[in-house]
């Protein structure tokens, strides 16, 4: 039988506590939302208590109000009775600024105050959570799908250490580097298709393309080289708690070297046991 324990996930306001909460739930946690903090120590006892409930999430954040204050303590009480892990959801003000104008929810230090300045006093008066965290997860790059699915393989019971979902990017130079981006590799210096007036309307999805580029032997050798420094640089990152990477493949114009290399490193780390998702950004243009 599975042994008892307890994550409480917390964080900043819209950063997809509620997503991550129904993922728990399917997961088989028996869940409870926005928990009176002074409620928690009885809530452990009382899963300790019960034969059918072994896992459980409960949600605490700054609807607390004043009384957020005495968690640190009640953290430290609660560790002792139960093992318990916190989970601390954060996202860029950019994102979260932009999820409440499309939601229409009022922050919840009230309407007084713009947004902006609501999240900057919440993330004030959450710094000392965060730093009791056990995971900080970065929900800025996720789509609801994305999270839900990141939270289903980190905490299952048969959770795969390869948690960590790679974005693979192609763009143009000529049109600026990601802003997203986490790593960036400049591929200008392979031969570039856009010379050969057959391919030029073409993009390196195209599987003619995409074997004049793969013809070359520096584009071999730069394929293997950059997904075995992946392949070694990724659980590194998984250790330090990143839930997501970017990868931007940049060529002048975003269509053909970019696009093709991308693909082919794209499927290395997939066939490595990575979650993948690959993205042209400037094709076609």
């Amino acid at each position: 039988m599975a042994p008892h324990g307890l994550v409480i996930i917390t964080g900043m306001s819209g950063s997809g506590k509620a997503s991550v909460l129904k993922a728990f739930e399917d997961l088989g946690y028996y869940c409870v939302d926005n928990l009176p903090v002074e409620l928690i120590p009885r809530f452990a006892e009382l899963a300790l208590q019960s034969a059918e409930i072994r896992r459980t999430a409960l949600v605490v954040d700054v609807r607390e109000g004043s009384k957020l204050d005495q968690f640190p303590g009640i953290l430290s009480a609660v560790k002792r009775m139960i093992p318990t892990k916190v989970a601390f959801l954060e996202a860029s003000d950019a994102v979260l600024l932009r999820r409440f104008s499309e939601t229409r929810r009022p922050h919840p230090l009230g309407t007084d105050a713009p947004v902006n300045a609501s999240l900057k006093a919440e993330r004030r008066h959450l710094e000392g959570i965060r730093a009791l965290a056990d995971f900080v997860i970065d929900t800025s790059k996720f789509n609801v799908h994305e999270l839900r699915a990141h939270i289903t393989e980190r905490f299952s019971e048969q959770a795969a250490e390869k948690s960590i979902l790679v974005s693979c990017v192609s763009f143009g130079f000529r049109h600026g580097v990601p802003e997203e981006a986490d790593l960036v590799f400049d591929v200008r210096f392979l031969p570039n298709p856009h010379f050969v007036p057959a391919f030029r309307p073409l993009t390196g999805l195209n599987p003619r393309v995409a074997k004049y580029i793969r013809s070359f032997p520096q584009t071999r050798e730069f394929v293997r080289r950059i997904s075995d420094l992946l392949v070694y640089l990724l659980p590194h990152y998984i250790n330090e708690g990143k839930s997501y990477l970017t990868i931007s493949f940049g060529c002048t114009g975003g269509q053909h070297r970019s696009v093709m290399i991308a693909e082919e490193v794209g499927k290395r780390l997939h066939k490595a046991g990575y979650r993948l998702k690959t993205v042209h950004r400037d094709m076609p243009r």
